[in-house]
């Protein structure tokens, strides 16, 4: 059992690393060696046969990118979700041993916790903390079908809530892109793909798809893999990936949360002249409409304060979709103008958000912003209209009514993106 398991780990740092000489992928493959020797993350398959019941059908939690996901009970008490890899399944066995290495390496409050693996004959299983409150599609997107549990949880999911998972998920990305100790670009961010937690945490999950950018590399060319309506228009088009894509996918997600809309879902948008979320979006900030985005579930109930917080979201969502990954912000500066909202909600400070342009669509062309416009938020008021950087008042649209913050977040700003990918 331990050979065939360090086998398993090696094969997954020989994916990445491969017969590589040099000093960075000699660290990367002590420093994997080292997770597996120390932190001893190897569990018997006969333990987890007994944790799930013999991977019994009436603990399935659902069936993953490789293969079906089991709940399990530890004998130390823990409670567990075990992935186990369909047999045969090359694709999965790849994203399978991508998830493994990538989540060896980081430990984050806001990333789906790894505890261990395990391989036993043609048996592969990754074990992972268990997240009660299951996915956040199966909440936010709920339409009152699936049972009183599920529709109890999705009433539970308040705009406060949502904004804590917004932020938890901006948290978690911020720590990835810059933090963790390679830059990691998920590539897969969506709404089925953010755990909560008993206490509404989000979990960043499914590391299938993503990818590690050492920092001596600047680009390599890619093969694109994502899910419509979150992929960014360079990377569907061109298969150019950086951590700018990420931005995007979570700007499309911010936008779901605020709408409690699916982004790809057509049919049900009120607007039958858009053919996305992300264009009604766009569509009603130019109007200077964004609060009526506001899921309806939350829209009798939500205060002035909170719809304020809302028509900042949806620019702030707006400006991690722009076409030009350039015009975007990075992880970093969304999550300090996401704090500031959340900090300055009962204070008189200001916030100034740059003006979007129109968002990023597969198959748009782009084209650089040539005006420094601006909106500017106040409690308790209208948004100023938008001003250039000459502070000279523009009959650009702007976005309702806002609180927050000192800091400028600028989508124009140019900084420097990694441009990276895997063969």
């Amino acid at each position: 059992m331990a050979t065939r398991s360090k086998k398993f780990f090696s094969g997954i740092v020989k994916r990445f690393f491969g017969d590589r000489r040099h000093k960075d992928g000699k660290k990367e493959k002590d420093d994997l060696a080292a997770i597996a020797a120390t932190e001893q993350r190897v569990f018997r398959y006969e333990t987890l046969v007994a944790a799930t019941s013999n991977f019994s059908p009436k603990h399935k939690l659902g069936e993953g990118g490789f293969g079906p996901v089991y709940k399990g009970r530890l004998e130390d008490g823990r409670e567990v979700a075990v992935k186990r890899l369909g047999r045969g399944s090359q694709q999965g066995a790849r994203e399978f041993e991508n998830e493994a290495l990538l989540l060896s390496r980081v430990q984050h409050k806001n990333v789906v916790n790894l505890y261990g693996y395990c391989a036993h004959g043609d048996d592969k299983l990754l074990v992972y903390e268990y997240v009660p409150n299951e996915s956040l599609d199966k909440l936010l997107f709920s339409r009152g079908e699936e049972g009183v549990d599920r529709r109890k949880r999705k009433a539970e999911l308040d705009w406060a809530r949502r904004y804590k998972v917004i932020l938890g998920v901006a948290r978690g990305l911020l720590y990835l892109h810059e933090s963790a100790q390679t830059t990691i670009i998920h590539r897969d961010i969506k709404a089925s793909n953010i755990l909560l937690d008993g206490r509404w945490t989000p979990k960043i999950a499914d590391f299938g798809m993503a990818r590690l950018f050492p920092e001596d590399q600047t680009h390599v060319n890619t093969r694109v893999a994502g899910t419509n309506g979150y992929m960014a228009p360079e990377y569907v088009m061109h298969g150019v990936l950086s951590v700018k894509a990420d931005v995007f996918s979570f700007g499309v997600l911010l936008l779901e949360l605020v709408a409690g809309r699916k982004n790809s879902t057509f049919a049900s948008l009120p607007d039958a002249d858009v053919g996305s979320l992300l264009e009604w979006a766009w569509k009603l900030y130019k109007k200077g409409q964004s609060v009526e985005l506001l899921d309806p579930a939350l829209s009798p109930a939500i205060s002035v304060a909170e719809a304020e917080q809302v028509a900042m979201c949806v620019q702030l969502a707006l400006l991690c979709t722009q076409a030009d990954p350039k015009q975007r912000p990075d992880m970093n500066r969304v999550f300090v103008a996401l704090s500031k909202i959340t900090t300055t909600m009962t204070t008189t400070t200001t916030l100034v958000l740059e003006e979007p342009m129109a968002p990023g669509l597969p198959g748009r062309r782009y084209r650089r912003r040539s005006h420094g416009l601006t909106t500017t938020y106040t409690r308790g008021s209208t948004a100023a209209a938008p001003t250039n950087t000459a502070g000279e008042s523009s009959s650009a649209s702007s976005a309702t009514a806002s609180t927050t913050s000192t800091t400028t977040t600028s989508a124009a700003r140019s900084s420097t993106t990694r441009v990276a990918s895997h063969p």
